[in-house]
């Protein structure tokens, strides 16, 4: 099948390189464009999660996910074939983790729940995953954690919308559903982070999910250099000083290969 990425354009491919080459403070933003490679859907693309199902979005939608028992049964059986099960990280994620072995990447900023950033060994002190792990379970009752592959064992055994263990309370996955407020701790530091940068390269995001799409305009108002590296135009590739398009597990090794 072809490819239906445009193909990437030499000359910028050199240019990010040359600006990455020369930075000392690198923030990584990803976005859901990064894992399509690794064979996970991306939400509103053309064979998005949400294009194909626009009912899918409502089992993310926190109100709706605690008012209705059937909506949660729904969400539990779609967690159990989500594809991140099998996927591996593809190149794309190993080179960003390649960028943090070289000591200048100062933070991973994730859009993404499927944890293959540590997967492919990047730091988990040297990321933060914005929307949550869809690795983890919390209870809404009690805030309790635990590994998602446990309580999805207790779905297979005919438990399929289990409560919490500990209090009885309802439980979701530790990701940030649609009326949910994000962590603050996490979005002070992805922001403080674009602030302090010398380079902001944002990788597989269409950048108009806010406010972490603030990264970019912030890094570039305190005079960083911007990186835009994604399949299709974005919101904001008039402030980048370079956007690459293409496909991402394809040219991001070159971009980020020092």
């Amino acid at each position: 099948m072809a490819s239906t990425h445009p193909a990437a354009d030499a000359e910028a491919i050199q240019r990010a390189n040359a600006l990455i080459a020369s930075a000392r403070r690198i923030v990584v933003l990803t976005g859901a464009g990064l894992s399509t490679d690794s064979g996970i859907p991306d939400f509103r693309g053309p064979d998005g999660v949400w294009t194909r199902n626009p009912e899918a979005e409502r089992l993310s939608t926190i109100d709706t996910y605690l008012g209705s028992a059937d909506v949660r049964e729904r969400a539990w059986r779609a967690r159990m074939d989500h594809p991140a099960w099998q996927a591996d990280p593809n190149p794309g994620h190993d080179a960003i983790t390649g960028l943090s072995r070289t000591g200048r990447l100062a933070l991973t900023v994730t859009q993404n729940i499927d944890g293959l950033h540590l997967e492919a060994g990047l730091p988990a002190e040297e990321l933060v995953e914005i929307h949550g792990s869809m690795r983890r379970v919390r209870c809404v009752g009690c805030g309790i954690t635990s590994p998602m592959q446990a309580t999805l064992a207790r779905v297979r055994s005919g438990e399929p919308d289990p409560p919490c263990e500990l209090c009885g309370g309802i439980l979701k996955s530790a990701t940030i559903f649609f009326g949910e407020a994000l962590v603050a701790a996490d979005l002070n530091r992805a922001l403080g982070a674009a602030k302090d940068a010398d380079l902001l390269l944002a990788v597989g995001s269409t950048l108009q999910v806010y406010p972490v799409a603030d990264m970019v305009p912030i890094a570039a108002s305190n005079g960083a250099s911007v990186v835009i590296v994604n399949g299709e135009p974005t919101a904001m590739d008039d402030m980048a000083d370079v956007v690459v398009l293409g496909s991402i597990s394809e040219v991001l090794p070159a971009i980020v290969n020092l």
